[in-house]
């Protein structure tokens, strides 16, 4: 007896429920090509170097409305309040019971700004300042993402900007979060993107001389050589095949 279900590595496959709307939760967006994993795995999209665990790329879309829950009321409170809304917001998307708005790059202080301090808003706490590396995915490779709390109404919601790592260059948002100055610092340590208008942005992680940034997709391993007597072990980028 033969089973014909495709292999996912142990990943459960989402099924979409009987009489579910467009943009349901359980339903993944559609799948992008699977990338090449360490040690010459191929096409799986197998990144862990250890085989069975698969995890596919999904492209995320423009979620259709209604999205559910308060994330309607975020976005209407926020085109209502921001006069550029249309300019500004590039797309927003509902994926895993999560509400993203993707901001075009000069915007990104402005949106701040009117997240936190309208009344029907009052996103006062940005949480976290995070770097993300698509390289390969678009041109704007490098994203920055804004994690925004709501102490008033108990809301999460994130902002994304994107850039090019030969034109990295984003607005800071410390003068409306001071808590995103040390973490700007970091993205800015790790990823390379440059906030403008930064108090002081200077490397946070890594010795001020140090060349490159670390956590950018095409950095090299690196490594040095582990001598034994008899036996040398090489360097990771000299004895793995990474992508």
């Amino acid at each position: 007896m033969t089973d014909d279900k495709p292999t996912t590595g142990g990943v459960p496959v989402p099924v979409t429920p009987a009489g579910a709307t467009s943009g349901a939760p359980a339903e993944f967006p559609p799948a992008a090509p699977a990338g090449r994993g360490m040690f010459g795995n191929q096409g799986t999209g197998d990144v862990s170097g250890f085989g069975g665990l698969v995890r596919r790329h999904h492209i995320v879309e423009d979620a259709p409305r209604p999205y559910g829950g308060y994330f309607d009321e975020v976005r209407d409170a926020l085109e209502e309040a921001y006069p550029a809304f249309g300019e500004a917001i590039e797309k927003v998307v509902v994926d895993r019971g999560e509400l993203t708005l993707h901001i075009r790059p000069e915007r990104i202080a402005e949106v701040c700004q009117v997240m936190r301090d309208d009344p029907a808003l009052r996103f006062e706490l940005c949480s976290s300042v995070s770097g993300v590396d698509y390289l390969g995915a678009d041109a704007r490779r490098l994203h920055v993402v804004y994690h925004l709390t709501s102490m008033t109404y108990r809301r999460q919601v994130r902002l994304e900007a994107a850039v090019t790592a030969e034109e990295p260059h984003l607005p800071t948002v410390t003068s409306v979060y001071p808590t995103a100055d040390w973490q700007e610092r970091e993205v800015y340590d790790m990823f390379g993107v440059i906030f403008d208008g930064h108090p002081a942005l200077t490397r946070i992680l890594m010795p001020d001389d140090w060349e490159g940034h670390p956590q950018r997709k095409d950095y090299p391993l690196g490594g040095v050589p582990v001598e034994y007597k008899g036996a040398e072990i090489p360097p990771p980028d000299k004895r793995r095949s990474y992508q």
